[in-house]
């Protein structure tokens, strides 16, 4: 790994890249204070150290990356952001936005680091409290989205990240984004209504993703699977979020792979009433306050969504992607009976505790 800025033109690129990025952070700001409509809240009970902890995005490039970074910068935090070619950069200068430029803002770095090299990541991570580890990896053939080989190296990025966060001394806790994908997967014959809710203690069938080359699902089980496995040996303190589909401003054109790949099984998690989407936005915002509770005892999985998907729903977000409806849906005319439930109560708990903490009663 190098530290980007050892020639002057890709110091130039960095510079501009901070820049860019600081700079949505504030229109992310402006929109988020029209929502509140100037309504200020107190920062009670907040550690006085929060705006001096500097924190590491992997996969700064993705679409749930920057929101993260955005949510980050909001907060106070300093990011740092890892990114892995020259053509990282230019995809996030393709992700600027028009507005103001807050150049006096020193609060952004870029690293370039490999997800697969444990050295490279180590001095990625030197300095920083804390890890937001987003994999965002695609098919290079650009048509299915996501091949088993792409969770082949799912998986060794996520031995790497944590790996590296363990042999880091000021790192003392990792958030890794993992999927909804990674809990629902199961043969439905074996359970009967009283194992119908899944949540965060529910585990995708390995055998059944196989089976049904449901490679994204797989590689994001197994990345889970092993990241906990290295956080029990090093005792690192780790929390997990497994989000539904990732939606919201622009997603098909941003996040176009990862969303033809989660749709892989869309008609037989719609049948089951295990279709479900997530603003990334929201999800952003869950990530960062599960990272900032693990302080208070928060720890384990998390399921993270915002409805799950029925006949309208799924009209909808048909006609955003692009193809017919039966894609996601069937041949079903009417909503059809789930036979699961889908629970996210054990975040939405966490979440409501956290604004109590924080901010008091209103």
């Amino acid at each position: 790994m190098g530290i980007l800025g050892a020639e002057e033109s890709v110091r130039m690129e960095l510079e501009e890249l901070r820049r860019m990025l600081v700079a949505c952070a504030g229109l992310q700001r402006r929109k988020d204070d029209e929502e509140f409509k100037g309504v200020r809240i107190s920062a009670k009970g907040i550690d006085t150290d929060d705006a001096e902890r500097l924190v590491c995005v992997t996969s700064g490039v993705s679409y749930l990356g920057l929101a993260i970074v955005n949510k980050l910068l909001l907060r106070g935090y300093s990011v740092r952001i890892i990114v892995e070619s020259e053509e990282d950069i230019n995809k996030l200068r393709e992700m600027e936005s028009s507005g103001e430029m807050r150049t006096s803002n020193n609060n952004v770095s870029v690293v370039m680091a490999k997800l697969t090299d444990i050295e490279s990541l180590q001095e990625a991570f030197q300095g920083c409290r804390g890890v937001f580890h987003t994999s965002a990896f695609i098919d290079p053939a650009g048509l299915s989205g996501y091949t088993k080989s792409m969770a082949e190296i799912e998986v060794k990025a996520s031995e790497a990240v944590m790996r590296a966060c363990a042999r880091t001394p000021s790192v003392r806790k990792c958030v890794l984004t993992s999927s909804l994908l990674a809990c629902i997967w199961r043969d439905s014959s074996q359970y009967d209504i009283s194992s119908s809710v899944i949540n965060h203690g529910c585990w995708s069938d390995e055998s059944l993703c196989i089976d049904k080359k449901l490679w994204y699902a797989l590689g994001k089980l197994r990345a889970e699977r092993v990241a906990w496995r290295i956080a029990k040996e090093t005792r690192l303190k780790l929390a997990t979020i497994c989000p539904g589909l990732i939606t919201g401003p622009e997603f098909c054109d941003r996040n176009t792979m990862a969303t033809i790949a989660y749709l892989k099984g869309a008609q037989e998690m719609y049948a089951n009433g295990l279709l479900a989407t997530v603003d990334v936005n929201k999800l952003a915002g869950a990530e960062v306050c599960v990272f900032e509770a693990m302080d208070r005892n928060a720890a384990g999985r998390y399921v993270c969504f915002d409805e799950v998907i029925e006949r309208d729903e799924a009209e909808t977000l048909a006609r955003e992607l692009g193809m017919p409806t039966n894609k996601i849906c069937g041949n079903e005319s009417e909503g059809v009976q789930a036979r699961f439930r889908l629970s996210n109560e054990k975040l939405s708990s966490l979440m409501t505790r956290t604004l109590r903490y924080c901010y008091g009663e209103c």
